[in-house]
């Protein structure tokens, strides 16, 4: 397996005014990251509020992604196809249809609501492992209420098809740790974040880069920063770092997609409504996320 190293877009997935999705603004939002230079792409994440759409939504976006990205003349994009399930038969089949749609990787979150036991998450992953694509193990505590200690991860990535981790604990000891036990020992495991503000500590750790929320609408500087730390350039991902920290903080000022999809269209960046129970953010917070994007310099 190729080594996934750079930053990732966990990408919106557009709406029209009337709810539906908005399958020419997704092509026109991949050909704009593309274009900017980032490293691969990310639909059917979190971002991409998969847990309201449709199946078949969700195989048109995935068509799309996977056909721009390795269509694109320039560079090879790979494509990381959200396919989480807190039913193991569904992953194995979401991860299945990853395989079979030609996406590169498959990101399979932490089974959620359920809270399994640590051996119920390593059969689990397990069972995702023998469909044959890389996986990507997403752990997000915060979201799925159960965390993914390094000990179990280790166990994991031995594991046949085992790419990496996105590691959204928010725990910089924990993204150490793995780094050391793990990363440091298998040289084709990532460690990419899963929280835009921590790639530049990442990084500097030893980290393989991010997949973020907040390229949506700056894919360039992202990249750009992301790079710069990966290369050694810490003066230049520094700067871009605190340039870029005071929107980094706004796109989370609520809920993750809310904020970001607001301002992407403060950006003229199609994005659209959301659905519910996922609401526009509240007044006090768009004034919020208006000024860092003028304060990163985005607007």
């Amino acid at each position: 397996m190729a080594k996934l190293r750079g930053a990732f877009t966990a990408l919106i997935t557009p709406m029209t005014a009337d709810g539906a999705v908005d399958y020419d603004g997704f092509r026109s939002l991949i050909r704009f990251q593309l274009d900017a230079g980032i490293t691969g792409l990310l639909p059917l994440g979190t971002t991409g509020e998969t847990p309201t759409l449709t199946e078949a939504e969700e195989d048109a976006l995935a068509e799309i992604a996977v056909s721009e990205c390795h269509n694109y003349t320039k560079r090879m994009v790979p494509v990381i196809l959200g396919a989480g399930s807190n039913c193991t038969r569904d992953a194995v089949r979401y991860v299945s249809r990853a395989k079979e749609l030609g996406a590169d990787y498959a990101l399979v979150v932490t089974p959620y609501y359920n809270k399994p036991s640590d051996e119920g998450i390593f059969r689990h992953f397990e069972a995702v492992s023998q469909v044959g694509i890389p996986i990507l193990v997403y752990n997000i505590a915060g979201r799925t209420g159960k965390n993914i200690s390094t000990e179990l991860l280790s166990r994991i990535a031995e594991l046949p098809n085992i790419a990496g981790v996105k590691e959204a604990s928010g725990n910089v000891s924990q993204m150490m740790e793995v780094i050391d036990k793990i990363g440091r020992k298998k040289n084709d495991f990532s460690v990419l974040s899963g929280d835009d503000s921590l790639t530049l500590a990442l990084a500097g750790v030893g980290g393989d880069g991010v997949i973020s929320v907040v390229s949506n609408l700056a894919p360039a500087e992202v990249t750009e920063m992301t790079m710069a730390a990966l290369n050694g350039d810490m003066k230049k991902a520094q700067d871009l770092h605190y340039r870029l920290l005071p929107f980094m903080k706004a796109a989370f000022v609520e809920t993750n997609p809310c904020p970001i999809k607001y301002a992407m269209s403060v950006k003229g960046l199609p994005s659209g409504g959301l659905r519910l129970p996922l609401v526009p953010v509240l007044p006090a917070s768009e004034k919020i996320i208006t000024a860092a994007l003028k304060e990163s310099g985005l607007l």
